[in-house]
This record gives structure tokens, C-alpha cells and sequence, in this order.
């Protein structure tokens, strides 16, 4: 079964190229070693109408900062961990995990890894696509 680490990180606004450049960095290296997936969105549309919460809200954000929702998919917890060991000894990321140096405040930021019970991948869409497509000709 796929997992998925997931993280929501306060970002300062004006740090936001910055850690855009980090971040895909980082992503090489994560891809390299064996992530099936990786993604950072930046947030654009944090309205909650008839919600109780927000990121923003979870986060305690100052109008100064940016949500940053990002997550990793690998294709088992096994297989994240192998990962995780491997990313962790790469000398480009250690570059990168410099407290002093970092693009946000590490200690604000909401982590957590989850159980993929769902994953609609878009290869899986193309091909039943093309199989009714098949069956209709």
C-alpha cells in the first residue's frame, strides 16, 4: 500500500522564491532515491465558508507568511523509510537543513505520514480512456 508524508509549512512571503528553489532541490533528491511523488503547492484560496478551521488558522500564520501544503508519496511505509535513510545522508540535503539558513521557522511547521486508502493517478484515467474508447469502436 502507497504513503504518503504530509506537511503544511508557514512560509514567509517574502521568502517564497527562495524556498521555491529549495524546495526543488529538494525534490530531486527525494525523486532520486526512490519518491514515487513530490509536491509543494503554495496556497491561493484559504476562504472557509462554513468551515470551522483553515490551514492559516491551524498553522496561527501572521499576514507576513504564505501556507506551503506539500507532500511525498513513496510506495510503502518499508519503502519510505529506506527512502528517509538514504535522503538523510545525502550531503546536498544537509546543505539544505541548515536551521540558520532555513527559508521558514522549522518549528511551526505540521507534519504527518498517512496510508494511501485512495489514489486516482492520471495513467490509471488514460487507460480506462482507451479501454471504453476500444470497446466503442
Amino acid at each position: 500500500m502507497a504513503y504518503a508524508d504530509g506537511f503544511l509549512i508557514p512560509v514567509p512571503t517574502k521568502n517564497l522564491a527562495a524556498y521555491r528553489k529549495m524546495a526543488e532541490a529538494a525534490g530531486k533528491v527525494w525523486m532520486e532515491h526512490g519518491a514515487l511523488d513530490y509536491k509543494e503547492c503554495v496556497a491561493e484560496d484559504m476562504t472557509s465558508e462554513g468551515m470551522s478551521s483553515t490551514f492559516p488558522k491551524a498553522l496561527k500564520t501572521k499576514p507576513s507568511e504564505t501556507v506551503v501544503f506539500s507532500w511525498i508519496i513513496y510506495a510503502s511505509k518499508a519503502d519510505r523509510a529506506k527512502i528517509i535513510k538514504k535522503v538523510m545522508a545525502d550531503p546536498r540535503l544537509e546543505k539544505m537543513m541548515d536551521p540558520n539558513k532555513s527559508q521558514f521557522d522549522p518549528t511551526k511547521m505540521i507534519y504527518g505520514g498517512f496510508d494511501v486508502i485512495v489514489d486516482m493517478k492520471p495513467e490509471k484515467k488514460a487507460a480506462a480512456k482507451k479501454a471504453v474508447k476500444k470497446k466503442t469502436a
